[in-house]
Parts: structure tokens; sequence; C-alpha cells
């Protein structure tokens, strides 16, 4: 009998118990719905002071203040940005990284072909950050020209004598140098850097000539004068800079390369961050911060998110290796 009257008591706890591993498991899933929980970060591949941190940094306050939790740049440059990428890569897939890249990885497949990693196949492609035109710009110290015939000028009369500064092997301002030298018909002699940041330092000190950048992390340098554009490499003039003319004008009308900015996810990240990140992207670009910001730099407001972002980065990889095979680039 004493038995039966606890089987009821029993009965009662066994029943808590479920109750309270249901409220356990229903709480995990609210926190997990919550996403972020904890700061994120972002592998910004090249060292601090180039175009990829010139937009990651302003980008990363907005979403910060948006979210709530704060969006971390952890710099890690070297080898064009693909040290920083092959980090990104092999991170836990678990919504607290993502990867913040350039159109310097859609050229690296061509450039190095022992990467450890795919563009393609180890991200899940987030959406397109901003696209910025190249930009020729000279130490007007070192090369006292006011204007891109007069650099042409310049370099045909003297071969070889002039030199110009990239972010590294294999990036965009390489391949703009050897676009720029075929399609001239000149030659300046390639001196790679671990970044554009330094190699920017460089050009302004006047230890180097001239650099193809990307118009974002010359931008602040061109307005203060201590370097002068010759031209932007597009058809058209960019904005927040109506004074700078464009290769067209510039009598090279064939050369147009654009610098642009993406963000991925290691493969396998929750499909619930993807959606969350793009959301917040997509008001942060609403936001007069940003708005100002990426006018001030010369870049337009995207609108390339997930598989269409994904689509334009595999034609980027196939157009790269069109032109690294046509301009006989190679790693120096």
């Amino acid at each position: 009998m004493k038995f039966q009257n606890q089987r009821p008591q029993r009965a009662r706890l066994v029943l808590l118990a479920a109750l309270g591993t249901t409220a356990l498991v229903g709480g995990a899933v609210q926190a997990q719905s919550g996403w972020p929980v904890k700061p994120v970060t972002i592998v910004v591949p090249f060292p601090a002071g180039g175009g990829t941190d010139a937009f990651a940094r302003p980008l990363t306050a907005v979403l910060t203040k948006q979210l709530g939790r704060q969006i971390i740049i952890d710099n890690k440059g070297g080898a064009g940005g693909t040290v920083g990428a092959s980090v990104a890569a092999k991170a836990s897939p678990d919504g607290y990284t993502f990867f913040m890249g350039a159109v310097h990885h859609t050229i690296a497949p061509s450039m190095y072909p022992k990467l450890d990693y795919s563009i393609e196949n180890d991200f899940i492609p987030v959406a397109l950050i901003a696209s910025v035109p190249q930009v020729i710009v000279v130490n007007p110290q070192r090369v006292p020209v006011s204007d891109l015939k007069g650099l042409l000028e310049l370099m045909r009369k003297n071969p070889g004598k002039l030199n110009y500064a990239s972010a590294g092997n294999g990036t965009s301002h390489h391949l703009a140098g050897e676009l720029f030298k075929l399609q001239t018909k000149t030659f300046v002699t390639h001196i790679p850097y671990r970044g554009a940041g330094p190699a920017l330092q460089d050009l302004i000190a006047g230890q180097v000539d001239l650099m193809f950048d990307g118009l974002g992390s010359s931008a602040a340098h061109i307005k203060n004068g201590r370097i002068k554009a010759m031209a932007v490499a597009s058809t058209k003039r960019a904005p927040g800079f109506p004074d700078v003319p464009t290769s067209t004008e510039g009598g090279v009308p064939t050369y147009q390369v654009a610098t642009w900015y993406g963000l991925w996810a290691p493969k396998g990240t929750p499909k619930e961050a993807i959606d969350r990140m793009r959301a917040e992207l997509v008001k942060a670009y609403a936001t007069p911060e940003i708005h100002d910001t990426w006018t001030g730099l010369g870049a337009e407001i995207p609108n390339l998110y997930g598989d269409a972002f994904g689509k334009f980065v595999s034609a980027e990889v196939k157009r790269w290796a069109e032109v690294v095979k046509s301009s006989g680039a190679k790693l120096d």
C-alpha cells in the first residue's frame, strides 16, 4: 500500500522533470535564434590602412550599433590576402566568424596554384560590400606630371625607370598595373608590399613613384594632396571625386578596372546567422553614416546578395584568369 501511495508522487516528479527538460531545450533553441549572443569577428586579410579596412571599419561600427554586439576586425595580412582567407576558411562555422575579402581573392586562384582553400567552394557568399574604380596615383614630388597623358609620355621616355607599388603579388593593384602596361605598351617595375596600407605609406613618403590603387584607400590622401590622382579606371567619374578625369578622357579608353569588397562566411555557417547578417547590411546601407562614407570613398551603395553575389564572384574568377594569361603576370 505504501508503494502504491508513492506512485502518483513519482509520476508527478517524472512529469516535472520532463517539463524542466523541455524548458531547457526550449531555452537553448530560443538562445540560438537570438544570434548574435556574443561578439562577432570579421577577418580582414590585409594590414590596417588599406582599402578593405577603409570600408570594414565604418561598416562594423554601424553593425555593432544595430546588433548590440561588438563586431571585431581581425587583420591577418600576407601573400596577397590569401593568408587571412585561409584562416577564415578554416574557422569554426558557428556564425561568429565572417570574412571580408576583395577582388584580389578572385585573382588569387590564377596566381597561387597551391592555395589550401577555394573562394568558391569553402565559403558562403553573403554580400557585395562596395565597388570603387581603380585610380592611378603618383607621388607629386617624384612624378611631376599633371595628367594621365603626361604620365604616359614620361613612362615612354624612361622605360623601366619608374616603379609602382602594389598590395602584394596577385592583388588587383598588381594586375591593374600589368594590364595598364599591356594596353599602353609601357614598362614600369612592380614592387609588391604586404597590403595597400604599407604600399600607400611608401608612396606618400616618396619611396615609390606610383600606384594603381582602389579609390577607397587612396581617397583621403588624394583630398589632402599627399598623392595626386591621374585618372580613375572607368568610363565615368567617381562619386565624390568629380575633378578626377577618367582613363577614357586620359586617352586609354580600354583601361577599366574596379576594386570591390565582399563578405563571406565559412562553409557550414548556420543559415540564421547569414540571413540576419544580410538583413543588417541592408539596414546599414540605408544609414546616413554609410551613405556619406561610401560617397566620400568614391563608392556606390551595392545591391548584390547571396547566390547573385556568388555568381558574380565565379564570373570574376574566370575574367581575371584571362587577364593573368594575356598579361603574363607572375609572382615576383
